[in-house]
């Protein structure tokens, strides 16, 4: 058992090295709160990660009605019994004195704590008006990847059948949206090929824009032991940074940001040209071959080196690891996502599998990763405004088929155009369409881009802005009802990790106060609503967890994430992968071993976007390009940036997450251990960057875009030159300011700086293609005017008796939770 001498000095921990084809050898992570031992702890009650994607399944301990500490599950899959610095420490937030404990509502501009009937009826109340004034478009829902999977389809169904709204996503826009994409595009659906159990086949690996070391550090415990066991995997690192994983890379290629596409159309070029793909299963299991090739044909390494930036030898050498590679596993992460041309990007990464014929065998894995720990559920249960089961909303049938399992009329499924993305819903909050927005789980005021534009939304006296979550974060400060939830370790469900491996995570302790699980808060909507089915009986039948998953099952029945074999019972064993079914009563590994038949015309979730403009492909053109259901190989002509460096802006700026936090900070701040390890924001250039300006380490620099500005401590690192990297986790929550900057002066939070701009297929927001300028603010050791002394200030403020101030006035401001 690892004893945790410092997991914040080494998050990974001691080593177990093992061989390819071996078992990953179990290591069991603990930790108790001090002065607890083993022996002191009365349950252990079986969970898994909620501060990540990997889905660590862990036990949580349980003494005197608290949560005193977690240890690892050492028989699970996932992890074999290792945490990573989140989940050993971040169990703590549970506990904070400044959790939400009653529902507030706004009363003459200030906040105030009231009951749930009232807090709900109000609710209920403008939901009931704008649908008779404006209709269903004028309500909107924005939800997490942090809920559980009985949650998330609840609100699917009352989004899509009971208001009847397409105003439905989840913050797993800002982070995995470009994965549903790309696996939609190539495969027709949704659903992770690969397997976390690749890593112990795989003889190579390749990391396209993925600090795996620091966003799922229990997966590259997997990886480090494979590399110090015998016979370790090549390792290729693509990130313009010199993290952990470019630091034991074989090749790292750090090209400029916004260049993606042309990178890999060079290594589609080498690998073609160089005779090494696999012409059998190409002509057997896909389709579009001929246009990728000639697409590429002019994509040299010479050529993409003077877009990229990176030396043409080292492409060469890049593509030499992919085409020699006989077990080729891939992961996709936010370098990708969240950069310019995305979706198309990402989708070049799954034509490298399919043109090698990598799929489908041990070793031969491909994950476009996940950001957050239940975004898998999000897209499954239609909790992104797609529709549940990975069903088409162009298809006819398979709205039919959700009608009849929900009893309603088809017409009563908002199904007339594509599902309606975050970014496009503010934008209709902002022109005024959208009157009501619920906000559950997570925190937009600081996640989302251009934040002066984002907190001038939320503060306009003409939007209803609900927020269900733990603590008054950014965005609950904005709200007109605030929603005390219950969090993980403190209610019952589902949730289902990046390599489709479901979870049951058990309820240890009560919720503080009367904070509700976010299930019970949607029932009592649903049922205050009294939404009905067509035959005058209840929309929502269910009442606890376990009918909510049984419901979910039938609605999963027959579609690539089958849950039918599934139970709580057979969960308490440990995680099992979808589809789960009667054929296959242990889970399904890997995907497409024999075909692609989720790509059929008439079983496909999606018929594809165009890969310039994202226009819906029809019915029509997908029928005629893939009658046999393949996988289709689309080539992605490389474009320039829309904003790149200028003389007034020469760097690029992107942003990122850090091992020590989560999103922004809501759980991962207030747990001792991982503040201190990473309490406020930072700025990181290359030391000639900061030569030529004359910085050096410890300065406070000002990142300024045309959007905004920051201040931060600045570090000189290994990254390219040209480009300054800035965590995106910090905002205001525990400054005297509580939701936005002090006084007009620069803040903290990344996102007052990034540019509203996405995805044009995936609709993903792009945080790592702006262009930006750093200047020197004070030098090292001058105080930050605008922080607070460390307590929680903001939080502070508010008065249970009396209420909060609302710092902004509605519409004025021009300027877990996620």
């Amino acid at each position: 058992m690892d004893s945790l001498p410092d997991r914040i000095a080494d998050p990974w921990g001691v080593r177990t090295p093992y061989a390819p084809g071996d078992p990953w050898p179990a290591r069991t992570d603990l930790h108790l709160a001090d002065g607890v031992t083993e022996e002191d702890v009365e349950r252990w009650v079986p969970s898994a990660s909620i501060l990540h994607s990997n889905g660590d399944a862990m036990d949580i301990a349980v003494r005197d009605g608290r949560i005193v500490g977690v240890r690892g599950r050492a028989a699970d899959r996932v992890n074999r019994g290792r945490l990573g610095p989140k989940d050993l420490y971040g169990w703590q937030a549970n506990h904070a004195p400044d959790r939400l404990t009653r529902p507030l509502v706004r009363e003459d501009g200030r906040l105030v704590e009231t009951d749930w009937d009232t807090a709900l009826d109000r609710v209920a109340a403008r939901t009931r008006t704008l649908l008779d004034e404006r209709g269903p478009g004028s309500v909107g829902f924005y939800t997490s990847g942090q809920l559980f999977l009985e949650e998330y389809y609840t609100l699917s169904v009352l989004a899509h059948a009971g208001v009847r709204t397409n105003h439905l996503d989840g913050n797993t826009r800002l982070c995995t949206a470009t994965a549903a994409e790309a696996l939609k595009e190539s495969f027709g659906s949704d659903g992770q090929p690969g397997s976390y159990e690749d890593i112990d086949h795989a003889d190579t690996i390749a990391l396209f824009g993925h600090n795996m070391a620091e966003t799922q550090t229990v997966l590259w415990m997997r990886v480090l032991d494979r590399l110090e066991g015998s016979d370790p995997p090549r390792l290729l690192c693509v990130d313009p940074r010199y993290t952990p994983v470019a630091r034991r890379a074989d090749v790292h290629l750090a090209p400029r940001p916004g260049t993606n596409a042309a990178l890999l159309n060079a290594l589609l070029h080498e690998i073609i040209r160089t005779g090494r793909i696999d012409r059998a299963y190409v002509d057997a299991h896909t389709v579009g071959y001929d246009e990728l090739a000639a697409g590429v044909e002019r994509c040299t390494p010479r050529w993409a080196a003077r877009i990229c930036d990176v030396p043409a030898a080292e492409i060469e050498r890049a593509a030499d690891l992919l085409g020699d590679a006989r077990r080729l596993t891939s992961t996709v992460l936010q370098g990708v996502y969240q950069s310019h041309q995305a979706s198309a990007a990402a989708v070049q990464v799954n034509n490298l599998h399919l043109i090698r014929g990598m799929l489908g065998r041990p070793g031969c894995g491909l994950m476009q990763m996940n950001g957050q720990p239940t975004a898998q559920n999000t897209r499954e249960c239609g909790a992104d405004g797609d529709l549940p089961g990975f069903r088409n909303w162009q298809n006819d049938r398979h709205v039919a088929d959700l009608a009849e399992i929900w009893n309603v009329e088809p017409d009563g499924i908002p199904h007339h155009g594509p599902p309606t993305h975050a970014m496009q819903m503010f934008r209709y909050a902002e022109q005024g369409s959208l009157r009501m927005l619920w906000i559950s789980g997570t925190n937009p005021a600081v996640s989302l881009p251009e934040l002066g534009r984002i907190r001038s939304i939320l503060a306009q006296e003409r939007l209803f802005v609900v927020v269900q979550d733990l603590f008054l974060n950014e965005t609950a400060q904005l709200a007109d009802v605030v929603l005390p939830a219950a969090t993980w370790g403190e209610k019952t469900g589902t949730f289902t990790n990046a390599d489709r491996t479901v979870h049951l995570s058990e309820k240890a302790v009560e919720p503080p106060g009367e904070a509700r699980a976010d299930l019970d808060i949607f029932l009592d909507f649903a049922a205050r609503m009294d939404f009905r089915d067509k035959d005058g009986g209840p929309l929502i039948g269910w009442r606890d967890p376990q009918e909510a998953f049984a419901a979910w099952q039938r609605c999963s029945a027959g579609r690539p994430c089958d849950y039918t074999g599934l139970s709580y019972d057979k969960l308490r064993g440990g995680g099992i992968q979808w589809p789960c079914t009667e054929d296959a009563p242990d889970g399904t590994a890997r995907l497409y071993t024999d075909g692609f038949d989720h790509a059929h015309p008439d079983r496909c979730e999606s018929y594809g976007k165009d890969m310039v403009t994202g226009a819906t492909v029809t019915p029509v053109e997908y029928r005629s390009l893939n009658p046999d259901g393949k996988a289709v190989i689309k080539a992605a002509e490389y474009l320039p940036p829309h904003e790149d460096a200028s003389a007034e802006y020469p760097l690029q700026l992107i942003t990122g997450r850090t091992v020590y936090h989560f999103h922004t900070r809501t759980k991962t701040g207030r747990a001792p251990e991982l503040n201190a390890a990473a309490p406020d924001v930072w700025a990181e250039i290359s030391p000639s960057e900061a030569a030529a300006q004359g910085l050096a380490d410890g300065d406070l620099v000002q990142v300024t875009t045309p959007r905004g500005a920051i201040q931060a401590r600045l570090r000189t690192v290994a990254i390219r030159d040209g480009v300054v990297f800035v965590p995106f986790h910090y905002g205001y929550w525990d400054t005297p300011e509580g939701h936005r900057p002090p006084d007009g002066r620069p803040g903290r939070a990344a996102n007052e700086t990034t540019v509203t701009d996405w995805d044009p297929l995936s609709k993903q927001p792009l945080f790592k293609t702006a262009a930006a300028r750093v200047t020197l603010a004070a030098r090292r050791g001058t105080p930050r005017r605008e922080h607070a002394d460390g307590k929680d200030t903001a939080r502070n403020d508010t008065d249970r008796s009396g209420g909060t101030d609302r710092k902004d006035t509605h519409g004025t401001d021009t300027g877990s939770t996620a």
